[in-house]
C-alpha cells in the first residue's frame, strides 16, 4: 500500500512559490519540477512528501480554517527538530522554516524525508503478527520513550521551551479550558471528570523533554525489521515538563483485545489489540524498570490522558462541525468524544490503569 496519495481537494499550494523557496534555502537540488502528493494519516497538521528529481522531502503546514492561539505552531516545531536531531537522531533533520504565509497561506516548514514503515490499524501486508514480534515492537516502543526522556535537554539547547514548575496544574486549566471553548454538545460526565481532575493534581518527578502525543503510528520503523525505529514523527506539541505524563499519554492510545469497542473505535492505533503486544500494566512496568521513575501516581495521569484525548478530538469536530473543514473522516468524532470522555469518568472512580 502506498504510504501517499493525492492531494486532497482544497488542500494543495502555489508548488512554484514553494518550488522557488526551495532552491532559496536547500543546497544542491536537482533539476526537475517539485511533485507533491499527501500523507494520509493525521487529523491535525497536513504533512506533503516533496520530490526534485532524487531529492525528497517532507512538508508540514497547520490545519486549514482558524486555529487556537499557539497551537500549531510550525516555527516552534522545526525549532525543536533542529535542536533534537543531533543529540536524539530519531528526530528528523528540518531543512527551513518561512512564517511567509503568501508562499501557501500559512506558515510551514521542511524536513528530512526519513524512509520506513508507519503501522497503524494492522500489519503490513505480508507480515506475520508473531508473538516475538509482537513482544519485541512492544519493546520498541517503551525503550524509545525511555530514551528521549533520558535526552539533557538543556544540553540540546532546549532549556527555555517549556516551564517544569506548575506544568501539571497548567496542563490541567489549560486543558479544560480548551474543552470548554470548543464544546460542541453536552457530555454529562465532563463536569464531574474536570472536577476530579482539578481536585488531586499530582506532584511531577524531575522534567524531561515530553513529545506529547507518542504513539505507535508516530514512530517510522525499519521494513526490514519493524523493532527498529527510523524515526519520531509528530513533534508540534512537544514541551519540557513531567514525562509520566507523556508515559500516560502512550498507555491512552495503547488499545488492548480486552478494551470496550466503545474505547477502541477511539484511539488512533488499534493494532495493539492483538493479545501477543504488552499490556498496559506490562508497558508500564518495563517503563518503570528502564527509566527508574515511580509510578504510582500513573492513575491520574491515565484518567487525564484519555481526558486530553478527548479535546483533541472535540478540537477537530468543532473545526468540521463549524464548517472550517470538509473531511469526512471527522464527522463521528462527536460521538468519539462522548465515549472517550465517559471512559475516562469511569477510569477515574476505579484503580489501576
Amino acid at each position: 500500500m502506498s504510504e501517499t496519495i493525492k492531494v486532497r481537494e482544497g488542500e494543495d499550494f502555489d508548488r512554484e512559490a514553494v518550488e522557488k523557496r526551495l532552491r532559496e534555502e536547500v543546497p544542491d537540488l536537482p533539476e526537475g519540477d517539485l511533485e507533491v502528493e499527501q500523507f494520509p494519516s493525521g487529523a491535525s497538521n497536513l504533512t506533503y512528501f516533496l520530490r526534485i528529481g532524487e531529492w525528497e522531502g517532507v512538508l508540514r503546514r497547520p490545519p486549514l480554517g482558524p486555529v487556537p492561539p499557539k497551537a500549531h505552531d510550525m516555527g516552534r516545531e522545526s525549532k525543536i527538530l533542529a535542536s533534537l536531531n543531533p543529540v536524539y537522531p530519531l528526530a528528523p533533520k528540518p531543512y527551513f522554516f518561512t512564517d511567509d504565509e503568501s508562499l501557501i497561506g500559512a506558515p510551514f516548514y521542511v524536513m528530512e524525508r526519513r524512509r520506513g514503515t508507519v503501522i497503524d490499524d494492522e500489519f503490513p501486508e505480508g507480515v506475520e503478527p508473531t508473538k516475538e514480534l509482537c513482544r519485541g515492537l512492544s519493546r520498541t516502543v517503551v525503550d524509545t520513550l525511555v530514551e528521549l526522556h533520558a535526552v539533557d535537554f538543556e544540553e540540546a539547547g532546549l532549556g527555555d521551551l517549556g516551564r517544569p514548575e506548575g506544568f501539571l496544574e497548567r496542563q490541567t486549566h489549560g486543558w479544560i479550558s480548551r474543552y470548554e471553548k470548543a464544546k460542541t454538545d453536552d457530555i454529562p460526565e465532563a463536569k464531574p471528570l474536570t472536577e476530579w481532575l482539578a481536585k488531586d493534581i499530582p506532584a511531577s518527578p524531575e522534567p524531561t523533554i515530553v513529545h506529547n502525543d507518542f504513539k505507535l503510528n508516530n514512530l517510522l520503523l525499519d521494513s526490514n525489521d519493524l523493532t527498529e525505529v527510523r524515526a519520531v514523527l509528530d513533534w508540534e506539541m512537544t514541551t519540557v515538563g513531567d514525562p509520566l505524563f507523556d508515559l500516560a499519554v502512550s498507555l491512552s492510545y495503547w488499545a488492548r483485545h480486552d478494551d470496550p469497542p466503545e474505547l477502541t473505535e477511539v484511539l488512533p492505533t488499534v493494532v495493539s489489540k492483538s493479545p501477543y503486544f504488552f499490556t498496559r500494566e506490562e508497558f508500564a512496568e518495563r517503563y518503570a524498570q528502564k527509566s527508574g521513575r515511580d509510578l504510582s501516581d500513573i492513575h491520574w495521569h491515565m484518567v487525564f490522558g484519555y481526558f486530553k484525548l478527548a479535546v483533541i478530538l472535540q478540537q477537530i469536530y468543532a473545526r468540521w462541525h463549524k464548517g472550517q473543514t470538509k473531511d469526512a473522516r471527522f464527522a463521528s468524532f462527536g460521538e468519539r468524544v462522548k465515549n472517550l470522555m465517559a471512559h475516562a469518568h469511569d477510569l477515574s472512580q476505579k484503580d489501576g490503569i
